[in-house]
């Protein structure tokens, strides 16, 4: 088995950042050289919507603007490029980040699954990353270079996992970027706390969050969007593609793939027909390749929205704390139990 070993990185917000960028530096030229995507955001630098949207993240979380700062320093790029990078979901609508997750509930435990799906040109680019902000929980994430841990998937150290499924809203506005709102949610220790990060500040775009906490026995899917927090209660199981699926999401306007659709299609075929809640059934359903149409699992190099299946997460929720798996190409690469930590759960 290759292992997948996370970096420890810890210190100020700009410390975080500069080592984030460092881990990112010997990538960068040759994926973004490559990347349509970033031809496209390029062409925002010097844009007044850029600096709206830069000042609304400044206002409510500096932070996490510091870490992109300092993630700009360690990369030797410019504060205002990766800014734009991690705007990306803000300023067009083909950003390369897909995602399939599910959530299911059993009497004993509760289970996020996730495939994330990226850039191709990002197999075994990517990275786990141990972050530890003074006097926040801390986290363990998987690390797109050049972008905030956040989100993809990620469980921190009070318990709350976290995974992420991109949404491509139409009518971007100004307000709190989307990959910031993520990174907000991983230093906060419970699911009402992330609802109030997510439903307290103007949303500048769109995520689908899954998100569940050691202690608390509910799942939540949450459709944040520039017009509406729409948060609903997992009864038992539910997946989730790259679309707004919720009731009444029908007034925002959003593109949905052929590839979006034929998962989520695939998902209300697959999810009813389980046996059972568990980890052998739910790693099935994101490792399915046999439907008529786009497949969940995604590893086509001629993926019509430019994206492969990157890795494939598990979490099991448990009392005392939370069991993580990362497989890639559908092999074990890492796994770990994290603890639910006393001083995290409680934010001293």
């Amino acid at each position: 088995m290759q292992v997948l070993t996370p970096s420890v990185i810890s210190g100020s917000p700009y410390d975080i950042g500069y080592e984030l960028g460092s881990l990112a530096r010997p990538v960068m030229s040759a994926y973004m050289g490559q990347s349509v995507a970033w031809q496209a955001v390029s062409r925002w630098r010097g844009r007044s919507f850029v600096r709206d949207l830069r000042q609304a993240a400044q206002s409510v979380f500096p932070d996490y603007v510091a870490e992109i700062d300092g993630m700009a320093a360690g990369m030797g790029w410019s504060a205002e490029d990766v800014f734009l990078w991690n705007c990306r979901g803000e300023l067009i609508h083909n950003a390369p980040d897909g995602c399939t997750t599910l959530a299911a509930r059993s009497p004993e435990e509760r289970f996020i699954a996730h495939n994330e799906d990226g850039d191709p040109y990002l197999r075994d680019q990517c990275a786990l990353v141990d972050v530890r902000p003074t006097g926040k929980p801390g986290f363990v994430s998987f690390y797109y270079p050049g972008s905030l841990p956040g989100h993809t998937f990620a469980v921190n150290r009070a318990g709350l996992v976290q995974a992420i499924n991109n949404l491509r809203i139409r009518h971007p506005a100004v307000g709190v970027p989307r990959m910031v709102l993520t990174r907000a949610v991983l230093d906060v220790a419970s699911l009402d706390a992330a609802v109030e990060v997510l439903n307290g500040v103007p949303r500048a775009s769109g995520f689908h969050h899954t998100l569940g906490c050691v202690g608390d026995p509910r799942l939540l899917s949450i459709e944040a969007t520039v017009q509406r927090c729409s948060v609903v209660e997992v009864p038992r199981l539910s997946g989730h593609a790259n679309h707004l699926i919720h009731d009444g999401c029908g007034n925002e306007e959003q593109i949905v793939t052929a590839s979006s659709r034929d998962r989520q299609t695939r998902l209300g075929e697959l999810l009813p027909a389980l046996s059972g809640v568990g980890e052998l059934n739910l790693l099935q359903v994101l490792f399915d390749q046999a439907s008529k149409g786009l497949p969940i699992y995604r590893d086509d190099p001629a993926d019509p929205d430019d994206e492969n299946t990157l890795a494939t997460a598990l979490f099991i929720i448990r009392e005392a704390g939370v069991e993580f798996e990362v497989r890639q190409q559908g092999e074990l690469r890492f796994k770990q139990f994290m603890p639910q930590e006393s001083r995290a759960r409680t934010g001293s």
